[in-house]
């Protein structure tokens, strides 16, 4: 399947808020009571939000849901989930529901998205910040309970993983962000004025070494709630088969 015989459209009916909960225990393997109901998605979108789903032919091959998020006077959207079928995965498919959900937002005259991400998750770190063009200025600590990111068959062996994330806050119209959604790349960066350096390979880690896991984990988390106490933004990341880095900068 290419990547031209793919169709965005906004999921509204029962069976594809279905599919959409099919595909989260497909993707994340979540326990049961975290995945997203379906009264869930429906509720979601009768108050503003929204979810667009990646469609080939009839299946439902990846989804975003949006919410509708308020910070005193503003409105903005909040990424809440991104799921993509793992046989779909590394063809294109994130990237074209990321820049579908920017235009939707733009056209209900929305500046800003948030979501948050894994700070030791390499990948997820590369497409954020290089290829959307998120900013960072905020670090939550466990923010969802401690192991909830640890795959419930691993917890008993790599237990008390908290489950730190980064915020990414997607400002739409911004020259960086209009760049990448052109296609054209970023322009060069002066040196950054700090970096953190995470695990090449932070699954493995927790397998291999739970213990050095938490201790890492702790060691990037101060790392980088200095950086930010200090007026430091992230915008910026390294891609090193063995030491993989943020890159921070003056704001």
């Amino acid at each position: 399947m290419t990547k031209t015989a793919i169709v965005i459209r906004e999921c509204t009916t029962i069976d594809e808020f279905e599919q959409c909960i099919t595909l989260q225990r497909e993707v994340f393997g979540f326990p049961e009571v975290e995945v997203s109901p379906r009264r869930h998605f429906i509720v979601s979108r009768a108050s503003g939000g929204w979810v667009l789903g990646a469609f080939a032919g009839t299946e439902l091959i990846g989804f975003v849901h949006q919410m509708a998020a308020v910070s005193g006077v503003e409105v903005f959207g909040y990424s809440h989930m991104l799921a993509v079928s793992p046989r779909f995965q590394n063809k294109g498919v994130g990237a074209l529901l990321k820049w579908s959900q920017r235009e939707r937002a733009l056209s209900e005259g929305r500046a800003l998205i948030r979501w948050t991400w894994e700070p030791l998750q390499a990948r997820n770190a590369h497409f954020n910040l290089n290829r959307l063009g998120v900013v960072v200025r905020s670090y939550a600590v466990n923010f969802y309970g401690t192991d909830y990111s640890v795959p419930r068959n691993e917890i008993e062996k790599a237990p008390g993983i908290d489950s730190d994330r980064l915020f990414a806050e997607w400002e739409l119209g911004t020259e960086r962000v209009e760049r990448l959604a052109r296609g054209a790349e970023l322009m060069p960066s002066l040196s950054p004025a700090a970096t953190i350096e995470i695990p090449a390979d932070w699954r493995g880690l927790i397998k291999e070494d739970p213990a050095r896991a938490r201790l890492e984990q702790l060691r990037v988390r101060g790392e980088f709630e200095n950086a930010l106490a200090s007026g430091l933004i992230c915008s910026g990341f390294e891609r090193d088969s063995t030491h993989p880095r943020y890159l921070l900068y003056r704001a």
